[in-house]
């Protein structure tokens, strides 16, 4: 089976084009491929483009087997995809996801990818959080002891966006697998660590549903450089910075946002027959 691997500020996706694999993806199989010893390695699998009504419909699997509404990186990378085999130019296109349509443009011969990705809500019944109505901002969530001010937000997939002083790894690493799972967020949520640097630059560290700790993401800059926007900490236009990269982020008063961001293709590969031996 073929497949093509690129990355987006590290975030790397496995792209498998249904019209060459003839494959139907297990949950059992997309963990296999994305294992970093015993298959190719990502954090994610991006299954498309399946063409209909001139939109280039996209499945976004997370390495855990479970199906993502939308990625910000995956988007850019599978615009890079479907520039690099001639399906689109230089004029905008649509792609279709679980999380909405999306408007995407190639720039730069391919290396970076503009991205109209919608409006930002922070309203509880659309994230959805438990417990919560009308917008999430500035509430407060206890994990491990600790008590964190948190936002929630939604951009086709849920986000908690937590701003703090001092951010890490170590602090990702060890309160965003628990956040991700809270009760309150009945389908698992994205988190973000969040240091306002001034009003045009926010630094990251992401811990993303159902992959784990990530260099960059598309979605979780959005959510985060959302909530810096919407609670007077910067203005409309937002770099963000992750230990991966960084992204552009800006958003019109009603806060739709575009993404703009570098995209790098790896290789090109075959997954021999042996490999899908076991795999129910």
């Amino acid at each position: 089976m073929k497949f093509h691997k690129y990355h987006g500020l590290g975030n790397d996706y496995i792209v498998i084009d249904p019209r060459d694999a003839k494959i139907i993806l297990s949950k059992a199989m997309i963990k296999r491929i994305c294992h970093r010893n015993y298959g190719i390695g990502s954090d994610g699998i991006l299954y498309g483009p399946v063409i209909k009504d001139k939109f280039f419909e996209l499945q976004i699997f997370n390495p855990d087997g479970s199906e993502a509404e939308k990625s910000g990186n995956g988007l850019r990378i599978f615009s890079r995809y479907l520039w690099d085999i001639g399906l689109v130019k230089s004029s905008e296109f649509t792609i279709k996801t679980k999380g909405g349509n999306v408007t995407a443009k190639v720039l730069d011969e391919g290396k970076t990818v503009k991205i109209e990705m919608g409006k930002i809500s922070f309203d509880s019944g659309i994230i959805p959080v438990k417990g919560e109505t009308g917008e999430v901002i500035n509430k407060e969530l206890t994990v491990k002891g600790k008590t964190f001010k948190y936002s929630a937000a939604a951009i086709g997939n849920p986000h908690c966006i937590i701003v703090m002083n001092d951010i890490s790894p170590e602090i990702a690493r060890e309160y965003g697998p628990l956040i991700e799972n809270d009760p309150r967020f009945p389908n698992r949520t994205n988190v973000q660590f969040v240091k306002v640097l001034d009003k045009s630059h926010i630094q990251i560290e992401i811990w993303e549903r159902g992959a784990g700790y990530t260099l960059a993401s598309g979605s979780s800059s959005i959510a985060a450089a959302g909530t810096a926007f919407k609670t007077g900490l910067c203005t409309n236009k937002i770099t963000v910075k992750m230990q991966g990269g960084e992204l552009k982020i800006e958003f019109d008063d009603d806060f739709n946002a575009t993404m703009t961001g570098h995209v790098s293709a790896v290789y090109t590969g075959e997954l021999k027959k042996e490999f899908f031996e076991g795999i129910k």
